[in-house]
């Protein structure tokens, strides 16, 4: 079983992508699609993580309710009660999480500092790879290789 460090490893794209409380949604949508990804975490002015938002933040938050996202701040849609993973945690143990609160990113916190953001997309690539190496190996046993 896999962890988060070995997981945040692998990651071609490692780089965590943020905003303020005080940034627009409309700002924060662009940066989205801007970089083809779906959340961000929102850090206070020391670099603390205080929130994280997504796009399912702004589709039921702001487009469903018929608000501008010219004039709402990230503070007012965004999740604030922020569950996190450590990078000793396992993937089973991310995807279980993510599973039972029904979440598709987890901030990755290392003695209280975000080093990464894990997606159930990045959990889902190292399982069928995982799952890839089982079979291998098992078909090697089996053919007596």
């Amino acid at each position: 079983m896999r962890t988060v460090a070995e997981i945040l490893r692998t990651k071609p794209q490692a780089a965590v992508y943020s905003v303020t409380p005080t940034t627009s949604v409309l700002d924060a949508i662009k940066l989205m699609a801007e970089k083809g990804i779906g959340a961000l975490v929102v850090l206070d002015e020391k670099g603390r993580l205080v929130g994280i938002v997504s796009e399912r933040d702004y589709a039921r938050k702001v487009a469903l309710l018929e608000r501008s996202a010219f004039n709402v701040a990230i503070s007012e849609i965004m999740t604030a009660d922020v569950l996190t993973v450590s990078p000793r945690d396992t993937s089973s143990f991310c995807m279980q999480l993510m599973t039972d609160r029904h979440l598709r990113h987890l901030p990755v916190l290392a003695e209280g500092e975000l080093i990464g953001l894990l997606s159930i997309g990045d959990l889902v690539k190292h399982t069928i790879a995982d799952q890839a190496s089982l079979i291998k190996q098992l078909e090697q046993y089996i053919r007596g290789g």
